[in-house]
This record gives structure tokens, C-alpha cells and sequence, in this order.
């Protein structure tokens, strides 16, 4: 059973900006950039292919409409609109871009591979993206994971079930260091149930689920969403899933369990 999360990367607000302005870009550039970033595609095509006209910021204009273009392309799935964005950014010489925007650069490959569904070399994209974050808002760093482990879910979902293991593994892993480091990551939340389940450990995916429940009110900011999120995996997945190795009497039994299990959480973690 595969799950996906309401309005996941299709969504507006999952789109990662682009680099910050810098003080010595040209005009064009400059507006290429806050078009883009106030999700106008077409006025940062438009003011962004002016800038590819000037020698020195040609490579990071190529960049900005090969942004564009995706994002174009992820409203309306037009086959034309992914072509030009994977020829802008193959016009890109990484070697005379700003160090962020070098990271736009792995994003921009990335994304384009997965709306290819190309979906590990995508995720590797990210991966190494990833590493140099300490580049990237708070924000778009959050973003930029989802899209790393969505790309290695769809990756495994391409896969014979008894080859998807390790690629949840992986997430897990990640996921596991990300809540060290921030227990209020709803992104590590989410995942680190869902890698826990795609290893067959769906022990270990309920108390994921559990704990990821009481931790959403860290951020208030992502509560409500979180929750939805976990709730729809825990009743659509993870109860039928345990319910089978439950020592009630019937399946259904187990299930009425579970859910009152479940729902117990939820009244006492409101």
C-alpha cells in the first residue's frame, strides 16, 4: 500500500526559493530572482533570459529558467516545459555560479531526474545537496529532506517488495539523526514512521508513530498537518498491518483493538 501525503510536492509552498540576491548582479538578475521567488515563472523567464545575454551572469540566469521551468512543468506536467529545463540546465557551467547557487544547481538536476522518474540518481541529487545545506534557509533545508526521502520512497516502490528494505533502512537512518538533532522536525517525523514500516517493522513504525504524535506540538507551525499525516498512516496501514500478528481471536478484533489503542493516544496527546 503505497501513502501520500495531502498536497505533498505538488504543493505551492514546497517550492525551494533560489539564492538570495547578491550586491553586484545585474538588474535582471536580480528581478529574475524575486519573480521567482514570488512564484511568478514566467517574469523570472522573461527577466532571467535577459540576464543570460550578459556574459557574466549567463550560467546563473540558465539556472534561474531552468528553476522556472520546473516549476512550470510540476503545475502543468507539460512534456515541454521539462525538456527546456533539463537543455537550460545542461547550459550550466557550475564552475562560475555563487556557492548557493551551486547548491540550486544539485536541486534543479535533482528535480528535474525526479519528475523524470528517475527517482535514485534524483535522490542522490538531493543527498548531495543536502550536504552542503548549512547554504540553505532552515526552510528550503526542510524541503529539500522531503524531497530526498520521497524520491527514495518512490525509488523503492519501483522495486520487488523484498528489495525495498534497505532503501528504508537509509531513511530511517537519516530520519533517526535528524530528531537528535531537532525532535520537532515534522519531516523527520513523518518519514521515520514510514521508513520503520518499509523495513517490515511495524512494531517499531507504531511506536515511531506514537512518539511522532506527541512530538508535533513542538512546532506548533506543523501540528495539524503532521497529525493528519499520521493519523491516515496509522488507520490506513499500520493497524491492518499489525492486526494480522495480533494475538486477538479475529482480525477484526485485533483492528478494534488497535484502533482503540490509537485513539487512546490521541485523546491523551490532544
Amino acid at each position: 500500500m503505497r501513502l501520500s501525503r495531502v498536497a505533498k510536492l505538488s504543493a505551492a509552498i514546497l517550492i525551494l526559493s533560489v539564492a538570495p540576491v547578491l550586491a553586484a548582479e545585474s538588474p535582471a538578475l536580480v528581478k529574475a530572482r524575486a519573480l521567482f521567488n514570488a512564484a511568478n515563472y514566467e517574469g523570472a523567464i522573461d527577466a532571467a533570459s535577459v540576464a543570460r545575454k550578459e556574459p557574466t551572469f549567463a550560467d546563473a540566469g540558465a539556472l534561474i529558467v531552468a528553476r522556472a521551468r520546473l516549476e512550470r512543468y510540476r503545475q502543468n506536467g507539460a512534456a515541454t516545459e521539462l525538456a527546456e529545463a533539463r537543455e537550460a540546465l545542461r547550459a550550466v557551467k557550475a564552475a562560475s555560479l555563487a556557492p548557493r547557487d551551486q547548491v540550486d544547481l544539485l536541486i534543479g538536476l535533482g528535480q528535474a531526474l525526479y519528475f523524470g522518474e528517475v527517482f535514485g540518481a534524483a535522490a542522490d541529487l538531493f543527498d548531495t545537496a543536502l550536504e552542503k545545506s548549512t547554504l540553505l534557509s532552515e526552510r528550503d533545508r526542510t524541503l529539500l529532506l522531503d524531497w530526498w526521502a520521497t524520491a527514495l520512497d518512490r525509488e523503492a516502490q519501483l522495486r520487488p517488495v523484498d528489495r525495498r528494505s534497505p532503501i528504508y533502512a537509509r531513511i530511517g537512518q537519516r530520519m533517526d539523526r535528524e530528531l537528535h538533532a531537532d525532535p520537532s522536525s515534522s519531516v523527520a517525523n513523518y518519514w521515520r514512521v514510514i521508513a520503520a514500516r518499509g523495513t517490515g517493522d511495524f512494531d517499531l513504525a507504531w511506536s515511531a508513530a506514537i512518539s511522532a504524535w506527541v512530538r508535533s506540538t513542538l512546532n506548533p507551525a506543523t501540528t495539524e498537518q503532521l497529525r493528519v499525516d499520521l493519523d491516515r498512516v496509522v488507520g490506513q496501514a499500520l493497524i491492518p498491518e499489525r492486526s494480522r500478528v495480533h494475538p486477538a481471536p479475529t482480525a477484526q478484533d485485533a483492528i478494534a483493538l488497535l484502533t482503540a489503542e490509537w485513539d487512546l493516544v490521541k485523546q491523551n496527546w490532544k
